[in-house]
């Protein structure tokens, strides 16, 4: 079995010293297909010889990436991770990983860490180019190149534990930890098919739905557990479980800042961020993370769920598969289903949800709806499945999610609006950006004054950025005439001109410097899923309680997002481990 390495569990304890802020999971359009070297490099000296640090650097995202190799007689001996762009939340997982591999390997041909391809494509073309540097035999790396090691099927020995969670993303740690809390002793195993934990939840700048939070009674907003019931009464949840979902949401900033995650910034009415321009996401999931490893969860990377275990009509544990081909089963009292949902796999959105299968995706590569077909076949209950979120715009080349708040204009290959840009949204929105042979966004510098965000982008130049609309088009690659006057005819709408898109705009856009960048529409999030109870409990299709099975997160039928799947999580880790309790008092 696959276990997280140490040197990752000792980054996490250590705060995540590596803080550039993006997001997503995509490289740019030149680095998807880059090598580097382009080909591979003879040995100028003996091996042997070579001691000492060098520099390497290769393009990871959408700018470089640089590492500082160190050598003893021609052997790997550390990698230090220096200037690079990539997402923080990502790389402070990822990169203690592949440093592990190559100094195990000696060589940067190794696999991979999954959920974090490209941050590892730039660290091993980066090693390659120091070794190089060093005179050493450079191999050639791309996008594609792993270890080439062809794992043999291995059926491994049985595990056996308590409680085991599949899935370490916000539901599926938020239930570990609850349930080790509410219960030291249980023993309780985490498996995550990717080799870094987190899920989408890392990447999240806001987090949303919560209540009842220290910065909400500090910035004098009162707002109780029977107005949220109130106002979240038509959102599809089932009165029982809106009821402990509401309660849930109220007790969640305190248990977030036991653990040293203080959401001091809100913004509309139950929107947290860390501060106005700290994402939220990255703090939680680090934290959460570093608590389940203190309290002892046994956390298995690399290692996927495939389908229950059942004892008769109970479902007693999971089948799993790790990264080398590795397959057991872990057996436990209480199983918790907590995989994300299926915004990576095109063939469920067409089955489910179809025309948002012809959209990407803001998501990481994981959620591919693996445990679907499962709940399909034992006939469990599905519900709202053809609910999709789709968020309006994401950076093409990073998938990083960008603000639509505030004025812009969104312009194709030619300059020239196509939509009216103030009230476009979900696929059919989707569906006019595919047909433009370009989508660009373009905003002033008013826009940066009230969004961290963006802030945040054009700060890390993901962006870009010129004085005048002249110069921003010249960039563009668009006529600077047409682009002129797409904006002319923008703010004259403000003004009160008829708009050709039917715009109803507020704020101009005339204020340099001026900045752009190429968007697309995403699939963010898969409503529908696995239905439960306000137990947590999985049902069956007739609304029955498949015993022993509980469910959280975005696997399940979510109303809400991001912190309904922390709350629903805590909530499955505890009524699973009070379950195990009152059936050893039975006994």
């Amino acid at each position: 079995m696959r276990k997280s390495s140490r040197a990752l569990a000792v980054a996490l304890s250590a705060g995540m010293l590596l803080s550039l802020a993006g997001c997503g999971n995509s490289p740019s359009s030149s680095s998807a297909g880059s090598a580097m070297p382009s080909s591979s490099t003879p040995a100028a000296v003996d091996p042997t010889s070579v001691s000492g640090s060098f520099e390497g650097t290769a393009p990871s995202y959408d700018r470089d990436l640089t590492v500082t190799v160190t050598f003893d007689a021609g052997k790997i001996t550390g990698i230090e991770l220096g200037e690079n762009h990539d997402t923080s939340a990502i790389v402070s997982r990822a990169f203690p990983v592949i440093e592990e591999r190559i100094i195990e390997a000696n060589s940067p041909v190794v696999d991979s860490v999954s959920g974090a391809t490209f941050t590892s494509f730039g660290v091993k073309a980066a090693v390659a180019n120091a070794m190089a540097a060093a005179g050493l035999e450079a191999p050639e790396i791309t996008f594609a190149t792993n270890s080439g090691i062809e794992y043999q099927p291995t059926t491994l020995e049985n595990a056996e534990c308590d409680i085991v969670v599949i899935g370490g993303g916000p539901a599926g740690l938020a239930a570990a930890v609850v349930a080790k809390q509410t219960n030291p002793d249980l023993n309780v195993i985490v498996v995550e098919k990717l080799d870094i934990l987190g899920g989408n939840g890392k990447l999240d700048m806001n987090f949303y739905d919560l209540f009842g939070s220290q910065a909400q009674a500090e910035a004098g907003i009162e707002y109780t557990v029977e107005d949220f019931v109130r106002d979240y009464a038509d959102a599809g949840d089932s009165p029982e479980r809106l009821q402990v979902w509401a309660e849930e949401e109220f007790a969640t900033d305190a248990w977030l800042r036991d653990m040293g995650t203080e959401l001091n910034y809100t913004y509309g009415l139950g929107n947290h961020m860390v501060d106005a321009d700290t994402y939220a996401g990255e703090t939680i999931m680090d934290n959460m993370e570093k608590l389940a490893y203190e309290l002892g969860v046994d956390i298995r990377t690399g290692t996927a769920g495939v389908d229950f275990v059942w004892d008769d009509s109970r479902v007693a544990g999971v089948s799993v598969q790790t990264n080398h081909n590795e397959s057991y089963d872990i057996l436990a009292k209480k199983t918790i289903v907590a995989t994300g949902g299926f915004c990576n796999n095109k063939e469920l959105l067409a089955e489910y949800a179809p025309g948002y299968e012809v959209l990407t995706t803001s998501n990481m590569m994981g959620t591919t709806g693996d445990f679907v077909p499962v709940f399909e076949k034992n006939g469990m209950l599905l519900e709202h499945m053809d609910m999709v979120r789709a968020f309006p715009y994401i950076l093409k080349v990073r998938r990083d999610l960008t603000s639509s708040g505030q004025a812009f204009v969104l312009v194709n290959g030619s300059g020239e609006r196509f939509l009216d840009e103030t009230t476009a949204a979900g696929l059919d929105l989707g569906t006019k950006i595919l047909e433009q042979d370009a989508s660009w966004m373009v905003i002033d510098s008013k826009a940066l004054e009230t969004d961290g965000r963006l802030r945040k982008q054009t700060g890390n130049g993901y962006w870009l950025e010129a004085g005048s609309i002249a110069e921003l088009a010249e960039q563009m690659g668009v006529p600077a005439d047409s682009l002129q006057a797409s904006i002319d005819t923008y703010n004259a709408a403000v003004n009160g001109a008829a708009d050709p898109f039917g715009a109803q705009p507020t704020v101009t856009i005339d204020a340099g410097p001026f900045y752009a960048v190429q968007v697309q529409t995403a699939n963010h999030m898969t409503k529908g899923g696995l239905g439960c109870n306000e137990y947590a409990q999985a049902l069956y299709a007739d609304g029955s309680v498949v015993p022993d099975l509980y469910g959280a997160g975005e696997v399940t039928w979510q109303s809400g997002g991001y912190s309904q799947s922390v709350c629903f999580g805590k909530i499955a880790g505890r009524n699973a481990a009070n379950a195990i309790a009152q059936e050893v008092t039975a006994e």
